[in-house]
């Protein structure tokens, strides 16, 4: 059975950086585009980056462009979002998830989501 478990969240100040990781099981990587969303109380998800099945094509939400980057480790069938220079703005519940068809930045599309964790930025 398809799982993805999100880690690395926490408190942080402005300007801080955290490295988000998401460890798939039941499935490889080389099967899956793999997307991290995040989402605030009353809003919508939104999709923050995501890296094709084969890890050669990456998209960023213009929001975090220049700040974040998404990377993979085959060998760990992990997932990681590098997040720089974090705003408060960029509070929010993290996830990743997973498509079996291809990639984006439109959470319907994707079948496969882990539980969230939570980032926190403020002084």
């Amino acid at each position: 059975q398809m799982q993805l478990v999100e880690s690395g969240g926490g408190l942080v100040q402005p300007g801080g950086s955290l490295r988000l990781s998401c460890v798939v099981s039941g499935g490889t990587l080389a099967r899956f585009g793999i997307g991290w969303f995040r989402q605030v109380p009353g809003k919508e998800r939104e999709g923050v980056s995501c890296v094709s099945s084969g890890g050669g094509s990456t998209t960023y939400a213009a929001s975090v462009k220049g700040r974040f980057t998404i990377s993979r480790d085959r060998e760990k069938n992990t997932v990681y979002l590098q997040m720089n220079s974090l705003k408060p703005e960029d509070t929010a519940v993290y996830y990743c998830a997973a498509d079996t068809v291809g990639y984006g930045l439109e959470a319907e599309w994707y079948d496969y989501w882990g539980q969230g964790t939570q980032v926190t930025v403020s002084s």
